[in-house]
């Protein structure tokens, strides 16, 4: 298995509706915002960027109760949107709500 592995904190900016899949598996699907400072070549970078992400299971049943602009860490992996897009989805294997 090659790795592909994301840890990322970030706020929740957007929270579909609970679903579940014909298999009767619960889905969400939501945008995180995150932004930080990062070192690169020696300097400091500031990194604000938003990313689409996806939940299965347990995390998108906790995830049905957050509220927006919730703080959290989230652990995952990247995939494709689609089997025919480029575009790059999170999927959340492991979410933790940061105290407010």
């Amino acid at each position: 298995m090659e790795d592909n592995r994301v840890v990322l904190r970030a706020r929740l900016v957007e929270l579909d509706a609970l679903r579940y899949t014909p298999a009767g598996v619960p889905i969400m699907k939501f945008r995180l915002a995150h932004e930080s400072s990062q070192l690169e070549a020696g300097t400091v970078r500031k990194v604000d960027c938003e990313i689409a992400a996806v939940a299965f299971e347990t995390e998108a049943k906790l995830l049905a109760g957050a509220s927006l602009g919730a703080a959290m860490s989230v652990t995952g992996f990247l995939d494709r949107r689609g089997k025919s897009s480029r575009q790059v989805v999170l999927h959340a294997t492991h979410i933790e709500f940061e105290a407010s």
